[in-house]
């Protein structure tokens, strides 16, 4: 099983994300920060067009629309289900930086039931 954040594990969940619904207007190049991993601190991309992921990869985007930055505890909880993404947000436990309104139009996405059931896919091959 791919270690969580790791390349594998990113290419691993991209090719999960395949079956996803095309969601025109849904795009964003989203920059992500993890702090305080077991390995120390992770930085990686996703770039999302129409609400299909097309990149997804470990390191540093140029120009982000948006940087994500979060505990390692706490995008395991997300990442498991145990905490909700918009909570997590909105009770300031993932820090934002860049375009506010952009990231705001994505987070319905993660309500959607076929989101539901990629983060129940990629947590079964994931090792945490």
């Amino acid at each position: 099983m791919p270690k969580y954040l790791s390349q594998e594990w990113m290419d691993e969940g991209r090719k999960l994300a395949e079956s996803q619904p095309e969601r025109p207007g849904a795009s964003a190049r989203m920059q992500y920060v993890v702090t305080g991993g077991p390995d120390g601190d992770i930085k990686y991309y996703w770039i999302l067009e129409n609400g299909k992921l097309q990149e997804s990869t470990v390191g540093e985007l140029p120009d982000p629309d948006f940087t994500l930055t979060q505990s390692y505890e706490d995008a395991v909880k997300v990442q498991k289900g145990e905490l909700d993404a918009n909570a997590a947000f909105m009770q300031g436990r993932v820090k934002v930086t860049g375009n506010m309104a952009k990231l705001m139009s994505l987070l319905p996405l993660t309500n959607a039931p076929e989101y539901k059931q990629l983060q129940e896919q990629i947590n079964a091959i994931t090792e945490y």
